[in-house]
């Protein structure tokens, strides 16, 4: 990946109480016009599992992945994930 924006992605399992959690703590939480992504792991867990290879970042669900110039610069899953952390790193 090329980009030299920072931005976040987010894997998201619709099926797993925790991720839905994590999800809706993220949308209450998220103060921030920071780019973040969306990724549902039950329509595109291909793509999740290249993101893994390409990052080196193992997959988790769910987890969120920020990338700055291209490389992952931090990630974080399950009840780790938070909005205040995601954002000091994306900034």
């Amino acid at each position: 990946m090329e980009s030299s924006e920072a931005f976040a992605i987010f894997k998201h399992s619709t099926r797993c109480p925790i991720s839905s959690m994590v999800k809706n703590r993220l949308e209450r939480d998220w103060s921030s016009d920071q780019s973040v992504y969306y990724l549902d792991l039950l329509a595109h867990r291909d793509l999740s599992n290249l993101i893994a290879k390409w990052s080196g970042v193992p997959h988790e669900s769910p987890q969120i992945i920020v990338f700055k110039g291209g490389k992952p610069v931090y990630h974080a899953s399950h009840t780790a994930i938070t909005a205040g952390e995601t954002i000091l790193e994306l900034e």
